[in-house]
């Protein structure tokens, strides 16, 4: 199978990458290593799959040195010309589209941001998806889409029309344009809704990064309301086991079901964020200096994942506990930066 990954430098995109490529797919990456958080990171993640530093040049495609079926090339989703010549070169069986602006807080005070790259970017392509090979589009929505919402768990048939942050508006409007696409060009596409994902190689601007930078160089951590806050924290291995769930799916196009479907991907299993603080502690081995802050502009109480849809589906079931995982991203934060 031939699979393309964007956002092939982030998160989740390099897991997704790492493990396609060992199981012997076919994987091109794309990404545009933008400087929202350290590209060193981005490019360290790359340097993991076997990418050289060549993959700093734009529209270059460089080969894995350590997977031969795996390559790489530094693309904007926006620039829709290249993006429509990868596609013609290309052919893709799969399209996994995890490339986005991230950050909830960060879209507050840099909207244009999201709307360049989460909107135009996932309309390139969707229209690509549509118009050439591709035969399925598999692309990362979010638990923001749900807002402020108080009914717990969050079901994917629940209102999604309050949106808290304009990250969660450029989720919500994938959503819908995934709707569109399908019924116009009879293409299958599947609407992923992150909860929480942590793990080795994750994100510096999320809660358990930055928790253990500070809690191992005594510093002080912000709990925001009070630590009176649940998280669906959700190991990086569950999600990537989920992920590759959907893609070995061929979607029926001739079936009773929409072509066009959302899931839940998530641990289901909320915690409680001075319980998930206790976690690093003790992974740690020091206590956290707490300074607690009110509730942050855009941030929401509780997320909490009905993943039954998904375990219906594909038989989806999360099985890293919070103390293992804890424990994974604390061994690999400690060798990563010498600890």
């Amino acid at each position: 199978m031939k699979i393309l990954v964007t956002g092939a430098a982030g998160f989740i995109g390099f897991h997704l990458s790492r493990r396609l490529a060992e199981r012997g797919d076919e994987v091109v990456g794309l990404d545009s290593i933008n400087d929202y958080y350290p590209t060193s990171l981005k490019y360290d993640r790359l340097a993991e799959l076997g990418i050289s530093h060549r993959a700093e040049e734009w529209g270059e495609k460089v080969t894995s040195s350590k997977y031969p079926a795996l390559s790489f090339v530094r693309m904007r989703l926006e620039d829709r010309a290249s993006l429509e010549r990868l596609f013609h070169t290309e052919c893709f069986d799969v399209v996994v589209n995890l490339a986005a602006q991230a950050g909830v807080r960060y879209s507050i005070t840099n909207p244009r941001e999201y709307i360049d790259s989460n909107i135009i970017g996932f309309l390139n392509i969707i229209e690509c998806t549509a118009h050439y090979c591709p035969n399925h589009l598999i692309y990362a929505s979010s638990s923001s889409v749900y807002g402020d919402n108080r009914s717990v768990p969050f079901r994917e048939e629940d209102r999604v029309d309050n949106p808290a942050s304009m990250y969660a508006v450029t989720k919500r409007t994938n959503e819908m344009m995934a709707l569109v696409f399908s019924k116009l060009y009879m293409l299958p596409t599947t609407g992923l809704r992150f909860f929480t994902v942590y793990g080795s190689w994750g994100r510096p601007d999320m809660a358990p990064m930055i928790f253990a930078r500070a809690i191992s160089d005594g510093q002080p951590i912000e709990v925001f309301n009070g630590g009176d806050m649940e998280r669906d924290f959700t190991h990086i291995s569950d999600i990537i086991e989920g992920v590759t769930r959907i893609i070995d799916h061929k979607p029926d196009k001739l079936g009773d079901r929409p072509l066009a479907q959302v899931y839940n991907i998530g641990c289901s299993s909320p915690v409680n964020l001075m319980d998930f603080i206790a976690e690093m502690e003790r992974a740690v081995g020091r206590k956290a200096i707490k300074e607690m802050r009110p509730m942050q502009a855009g941030d929401v109480k509780t997320t909490y994942a009905d993943t039954t849809k998904l375990q219906s589906d594909f038989g989806y079931r999360p099985h890293v506990s919070l103390r293992e995982g804890i424990g994974e991203f604390i061994a690999w934060y400690n060798q990563y930066f010498g600890k």
